[in-house]
């Protein structure tokens, strides 16, 4: 944009007090290396084609998120775009194919494409707005459903795969987003955020022949996760946090009838109907680590597939429903995507993306542990322990708030416990997966009761006997940055030896100003306005306590970042200069939230090491 301040900024790096430098006598651990920690490619966000014999999938690789698609008979992958820069994860709508199967549609830039599914040119569709996301297939294969920013609101848009003028879909106040198509055409489910209502998602039915829109299901305060026709369209298919978890719900379109049909007390994630309409297929969340199963819908009746301690992802129906596809990763496995046949249980691995140097090592499994915080609530987390511990640890902060550290594949973690580093990842209040009223311990209250969880973590870390007390550390990315900064502004022990701080704010008055509309009015939700508790505000900002900070810390940034902006970091900066602080300050002119290149995922991890290892060994 225009005058944007990211344009002012260069990279560079900075420090005050001497550099953390490579200690001579501390080598890698025996076949690691930081070539290694960047080599492990993720193929994700996969899916089906509509006749069950292709995968379609992104593939982080080679500092790219291209698209890709693979025979689930097996075989080689093809690669389909060639210009696609990395994305995160997070932020990615997966690929989708048309109806008829000869086309896939994707987001990338900011914009929808159309290209063959078996190969050629792209084709942008979306010229008519400066951005659009979330495309969705009408049955005909010609038009598309997508979601766009109009008057400062997400509104869904129907065009066609030519990139026609588009036809207003949604209008009302509020943000409206995840639209899908009924099986004949007629009527669109979406999800709508009333302004007026912050945390609360509505379920809504668009009729294309009319234009009625109508309300579904929701709850005050409460989300809905996307919305899924049953193949005879006459039933949408929805988790809806009721009352304290993610549960499956089911809505008739034709008695206007809600049916809740599990009573989990654990959030089931992502559904996918089977092709005769009698069962749903989903994840179900256990403490982090994400199991798959399906549901009767008529019955409830629960069938266990797959629960192995990691992490399944978008499971999928074959269209004959003898098999499903999904993605899976553990702690000591990657991400990768598979099929399991259904009658037999045989699991067929598609893609392979841990190099053989990989397979060789000894990858530690994470214990399951808890510890008591300052108010007596207990803490749920997971404990990397390492077979020859060298006295160090680590507490690592996820982003979010709204999120959760699950057992999924973390190489980084890996390395450094396979140095000796005990490494502690808490699931502090406000994380996902432990129900509502865990998740909204924070709200109001960011940086005070998580802070103090973190807190109650570097005391948890003290009290085990191969840990020395004074030489643990706190490392966050996101809002886990943004603790880690808080955990040596807030407490006057000074329990942590050093921190680092990888693209988080420090300000939350300032960065309110400074963020996008989305993730202003996510922080909104969660802590209100400046205007309405401003002290909430300021007694939440790390930055108005830096005097306090008597340990070094570690500042990396992306200059390119839009969710938390790079003069964050500059303001932590000038804050630690201004006092007199022990910093080392790094920014990357080609990152946004999130490093992804591959020279900077080296750099930074050298970086990391040399810091942690200088101050915490």
């Amino acid at each position: 944009m225009a005058g944007d301040p990211r344009e002012q900024l260069t990279e560079k790096y900075e420090r005050q007090g001497w550099p953390a430098e490579a200690r001579p006598d501390l080598k890698p651990p025996e076949g690691w290396s930081h070539g290694l920690l960047a080599s492990v490619d993720r193929p994700r966000s996969h899916n089906l084609s509509p006749d069950g014999t292709r995968l379609a999938f992104f593939w982080d690789r080679a500092d790219a998120s291209d698209l890709y698609t693979i025979p689930v008979s097996g075989g080689w992958p093809s690669r389909l775009t060639f210009e696609r820069g990395p994305v995160g994860n997070w932020e990615d709508d997966p690929p989708q194919w048309s109806p008829d199967g000869r086309w896939l549609a994707f987001v990338q830039a900011g914009h929808v494409w159309v290209i063959p599914a078996d190969g050629g040119q792209p084709a942008r569709i979306s010229d008519f707005t400066t951005n659009a996301s979330s495309p969705r297939w009408h049955p005909d294969s010609e038009r598309l459903l997508v979601t766009s920013a109009r008057r400062d609101r997400n509104r869904i848009l129907l065009t066609d795969r030519h990139g026609s003028w588009p036809r207003l879909v949604s209008a009302g106040p509020g943000h409206d987003h995840a639209p899908e198509a009924s099986p004949d055409g007629t009527r669109v489910a979406f999800l709508h955020a009333p302004l007026e209502n912050p945390g609360s998602v509505e379920l809504m039915l668009a009729d294309l022949q009319t234009g009625q829109l109508r309300r579904l299901a929701g709850a005050e305060k409460r989300r809905i996760l996307p919305p899924r026709w049953s193949p005879d369209g006459t039933r949408i298919a929805y988790t809806a946090q009721r009352p304290n978890f993610h549960e499956l719900h089911v809505f008739d379109t034709q008695s206007g009838q809600e049916q809740q049909v599990t009573s989990f007390s654990q959030d089931v994630g992502e559904i996918a109907w089977s092709p005769d309409g009698t069962r749903i297929l989903g994840t179900l969340n256990r403490r982090g680590a994400l199991d798959l199963v399906w549901v009767e819908v008529e019955s409830g009746k629960v069938r266990e597939l797959r629960s192995d301690g990691g992490v399944h992802a978008r499971p999928q129906w074959s269209p004959d429903g003898r098999s499903i596809a999904f993605g899976y990763e553990d702690p000591i496995h990657p991400r990768d995507q598979f099929r399991m046949d259904l009658e037999s249980g045989v699991v067929t691995q598609l893609t392979f993306s841990a190099p053989p140097g990989l397979s060789r090592l000894e990858l530690a499994q994470p214990e399951e542990i808890e510890f008591r915080s300052f108010d007596g609530r207990q803490i749920p987390a997971f404990l990397f322990r390492p077979s020859k511990p060298n006295g160090a640890a680590v507490l690592y902060a996820h982003g979010g708030p709204t999120s959760q550290y699950q057992r999924s594949f973390d190489l980084l973690a890996q390395y450094f416990v396979a140095k000796g580093y005990t490494w502690l990842a808490p699931n502090f209040r406000g994380s996902t997966g432990y129900g509502v009223e865990f998740e909204r311990l924070n709200h109001g209250d960011w940086g005070v009761g998580d802070t103090q969880d973190c807190l109650a973590g570097a005391d948890y870390l003290a009290g085990l006997s191969w840990v020395a007390p004074q030489r643990a550390g706190i490392f966050g990315p996101s809002y886990g940055s943004y603790l880690a900064v808080c955990s040596l502004a807030f407490d006057p022990q000074h329990r942590f030896a050093c921190g680092v701080a990888k693209y988080g704010d420090c300000d939350i008055e300032t960065s309110w100003a400074q963020s996008s509309q989305p993730v202003r009015e996510d922080q909104e939700r969660m802590m209100g306005t400046p205007a309405a508790d401003r002290e909430a505000y300021l007694r939440s900002s790390p930055i108005r306590q830096v005097q306090n900070i008597q340990r070094p810390l570690l500042i990396v940034h992306g200059l390119l970042d839009r969710v938390v902006h790079p003069l964050q970091a500059e303001e932590l900066v000038e804050g630690l200069k201004r006092e007199g602080k022990t910093f080392e300050y790094k920014t990357y002119a080609d990152e946004g939230h999130g490093l992804f290149r591959r020279k900077n995922l080296l750099d930074f991890h050298q970086r990391l090491e040399r810091f942690l290892d200088w101050h915490l060994m």
